[in-house]
């Protein structure tokens, strides 16, 4: 599943940076992987009613740390910003990811206060769920 929703919590799998076409550019930094992996969260947080500000914990997994300072750079711009509290994070090296990417991320949200209601939440990941 790429999410499961519970009563209080909203378990994203990780998600890697692919393009909404599911395409995974080419020759992009990893700032720009990073964003794109974090617009993939974004989308299926909002998708179930919740938003980035309602994440309280990220796993990033890298297949390189001399890759973390730049995933880091991009990271930040994305989480605690308007002095919303940082989520807790792990970072951890892996040997590989699927198809030969070099990041992905995974999360733990609170679910409800997104842009969507709850209800509206779950008949949209259910929808994103099927493909």
């Amino acid at each position: 599943s790429q999410a499961i929703l519970t009563p209080h919590a909203l378990y994203i799998s990780g998600q890697l940076p692919a393009l909404p076409s599911g395409e995974l550019p080419a020759g992009s930094s990893m700032g720009h992987k990073t964003s794109l992996c974090i617009a993939n969260m974004r989308a299926i947080l909002e998708a179930a009613g919740s938003d980035l500000s309602r994440v309280v914990k990220t796993t990033v997994f890298l297949t390189d740390m001399k890759n973390f300072a730049e995933v880091n750079e991009e990271y930040e711009k994305h989480f605690g910003v308007g002095g919303a509290p940082k989520p807790a994070r792990s970072c951890v090296a892996v040997h590989q990811l699927p198809k030969g990417v070099e990041v992905e991320i995974e999360c733990v949200a609170l679910p409800g206060g997104g842009v969507k209601d709850d209800e509206e939440g779950d008949e949209e990941l259910e929808r994103r769920a099927k493909g």
